[in-house]
């Protein structure tokens, strides 16, 4: 049966542009896979995206004219019920088979075949493959219904199919008013409809630049080729992003030596979603806005006008910036200085705001914070400011850091103020850094204005961490504040909702505290960040405990961590987080000895046996009851490894404390071949309870080794 491409291409008024890359992608997938389980495309058929502001499309390879015919097997009911005892057909069964569209003639012909303790008849038929219209039909309805469209329009059609279609009274759903459809196979058109357009071979071009209008497509296989020639268009996302990165760095060559764009892959996608056949520009603004911080300019050009600004080769931003035209005049003057028009009151707007910022100091602000509610239950940022000081100052004493509380204490104070600047009203992104901006005019120096600038830190993952240890205790100050806080009122994250990214603010938590290597335990720190909210919240220790253990398994993970390995460390729960790393390295190179099998496996069964146990087993051994050979020699020998680990595990050599114990694996087998533990005497049972309660003990310091059994 013969097979050619297919084209589907859906014709519509501008998509919104941050959802478009992912519209593609669906409208590709599922319309491929939706052919493929038809059995009208083949496993190995390739579905090419394409996605422009105005269209979705997808070209899938090797498509059949018509699925080919399929043997279906179909259960009717058990022999008993379907045939009488002389073995004809009863009542029941003819009717089924009436329903299938088959007739009395066929009851010959059906199989007798084991069903559980009895049989069943069975009705063997041919299905009709479906035809490429039938088919494409249904996938293109799957497709259309399951794009992750963010809002629905819903608006009326002017045309319709039929004779006596009423324009108005019909109304579509969908992201964006649709004005064609095409369907091509080869170069067939395939009859197919959707949103009260009928297929065809015509789609547009370029609003302003397309050679020809409509464009009419010869083959499937043509469609980008003639898009791009014809229509001035370049249909595929990938390859219209990969066209404005080109022309970014060339534009960038010629604007200065050592210029570079913006590296921002989200503006990136959002401007390749907002042209059909990008041309790069250069625009240029006056030097006075520079006196502006560059982040503010940056964010304002970024936001408001999809610029890329360009930056210097130490990353200073330059009065220079790049804008991406969807049209190419011959001059290219009124483009550009249009733009530069557009621009300039926003850069103005900036320069206002920062200059009216600064005509009051972050002090004389701390009042309105009083004003500012920060949640119902939690009070006012006031507040919020005030348990944020007093975290931090238990974090300084437990660091034994006190030359760093005045500037600790200041920078929490003051951490919130810019949230009142009329800059950081504008561009609530600026929340922060601005802060450290505001702090230096006002001359509380660099520790103090890093603190501010840097205790949002680490906003996402792989984000930098505060620079200084100022800058690290007010952050982890309030992010502590955040969760235990959000915890004591029962504000937890369910499933995939965490609106006050608490899931961000864990893995801030367990950032800092192991790669600042910070000396601090973990339920005593949040212990003491509870103590700040008084009687306003209840403590949520354990829970919010158990919620940071989790995020750290999943991140250690996907580190690259196996699941044994972080099993077992984190199985102990240890509350110095700082060690963790060290502990896991003493693992896997503990996974790794001959021994460890039988050893993991042997503390396994220790563990089992200690948990049967009524009561608390001491680990305590009395020389004088070890009677039996095997328990004398496990009990030296865990006497000279014990010593051993532990003095490995005090000097903090994880790694040597655990392979201290590999001497262990002979005796322990011998033990467990040679010495029965529940003795009937009471005093030789307790005391080689005793001893597997020490061996476990000395086998469970650095992790919980029966993790690491197979």
């Amino acid at each position: 049966m013969s097979a050619s491409n297919l084209l589907v291409e859906l014709f519509v008024e501008e998509l919104p542009p941050k959802a478009l890359k992912k519209l593609g992608e669906s409208f590709a997938q599922v319309l491929a896979d939706s052919l493929k389980a038809q059995g009208l495309a083949g496993a190995d058929s390739v579905a090419t995206a394409f996605a422009s502001p105005r269209r979705l499309a997808v070209l899938v390879t090797s498509v059949l004219a018509k699925a080919a015919d399929q043997s279906v097997q179909q259960k009717l009911m058990p022999a008993s019920v379907g045939l009488n005892a002389e073995g004809q057909a009863t009542p029941a069964l003819l009717k089924k088979l009436a329903a299938l569209g088959a007739g009395p003639e066929v009851v010959s012909s059906l199989k007798r075949l084991p069903d559980g303790k009895a049989e069943a008849l069975f009705f063997d038929s041919i299905k009709a493959g479906a035809s490429l219209s039938e088919g494409l039909q249904k996938a293109l309805d799957e497709t259309l219904s399951k794009l992750p469209i963010p809002k629905v329009m819903n608006y009326q059609l002017e045309q319709g199919p039929g004779a006596d279609f009423q324009p108005g009274w019909t109304s579509v759903n969908f992201v964006r008013p649709a004005h064609g459809l095409v369907a091509l196979h080869g170069d067939q058109v395939v009859s197919v409809g959707a949103l009260g357009l009928v297929s065809g071979r015509n789609t547009q071009g370029h609003r302003f630049e397309a050679k020809v209008n409509p464009v009419v497509l010869q083959n499937a296989d043509t469609y980008a080729d003639q898009l791009m020639q014809e229509g001035a268009v370049i249909a595929s996302f990938e390859a219209r992003r990969d066209e404005i990165s080109r022309q970014l760095k060339l534009a960038a060559i010629k604007a200065g030596t050592n210029l570079h764009p913006i590296d921002d892959g989200a503006l990136l996608d959002e401007v390749t979603a907002l042209v059909e056949r990008p041309n790069v520009l250069t625009g240029r603004f006056e030097e006075a806005f520079l006196e502006v911080p560059q982040e503010c300019l940056i964010l304002t050009m970024k936001a408001n006008q999809k610029y890329f600004p360009l930056l210097d080769a130490s990353g200073k931003l330059t009065n220079q910036f790049l804008i991406v035209s969807n049209i190419s005049p011959d001059d290219a003057s009124a483009v550009v200085g249009g733009n530069e028009r557009v621009v300039r009151p926003r850069l103005a707007d900036a320069k206002f705001f920062f200059d009216q910022d600064r005509k009051k100091t972050l002090e004389s602000r701390v009042v309105g914070l009083s004003k500012v509610v920060y949640h119902g239950k939690l009070g006012t940022q006031g507040e919020r400011a005030e348990r944020v000081r007093a975290i931090a100052k238990s974090l300084v004493e437990s660091l034994g850091q006190a030359s760093l509380a005045a500037n600790v204490d200041t920078a929490a104070r003051l951490a919130k103020i810019d949230l009142l600047t009329d800059m950081v009203g504008e561009f609530p992104e600026l929340q922060g850094i601005m802060g450290g901006y505001y702090a230096r005019h006002d001359g509380l120096g660099d520790q103090v204005a890093q603190a501010i600038e840097d205790h949002y830190k680490p906003r996402f993952a792989g984000d930098e961490l505060p620079r200084d240890l100022v800058g690290v205790v007010v952050a982890l100050a309030d992010k502590l504040e955040t969760l235990v806080g959000l915890f004591g009122i029962g504000q937890l994250p369910t499933g995939d909702k965490d609106p006050f990214a608490l899931r961000r603010h864990a893995l801030g938590v367990i950032r800092m505290l192991i790669e600042r290597d910070l000396p601090l335990n973990l339920e005593p720190t949040l212990r003491q960040a509870a103590a700040a909210f008084g009687v306003k919240i209840t403590d949520a220790t354990p829970a919010l405990t158990d919620f940071i253990y989790d995020r750290l398994a999943g991140s250690l993970r996907e580190q690259g961590y196996s699941a044994q390995e972080v099993d077992a460390v984190l199985a102990l729960r240890p509350q110095r987080l700082a060690d963790i790393g060290q502990r896991l390295a003493a693992v896997r190179a503990f996974a790794a000895l001959p021994e460890a099998g039988s050893l993991a496996a042997a503390n396994k069964r220790v563990g089992n046996i200690l948990k049967k146990v009524e009561g608390t087993v001491e680990a305590k051994v009395d020389a004088a009851l070890l009677k039996e050979p095997a328990e004398a020699a496990l009990y030296d020998a865990l006497t000279m490894a014990a010593a051993k680990a532990v003095a490995a595990f005090e000097q903090g050599d994880y790694t040597a404390s655990l392979q201290a114990l590999a001497v262990l694996k002979t005796p322990v087998d011998a033990f467990f071949d040679g010495v029965m533990v529940n003795a009937e005497d009471a005093a030789l049972r307790t005391n080689r309870l005793g001893l597997l309660a020490s061996l476990h003990q000395a086998m469970n310091r650095v992790a919980d080794l029966s993790r690491l059994a197979a």
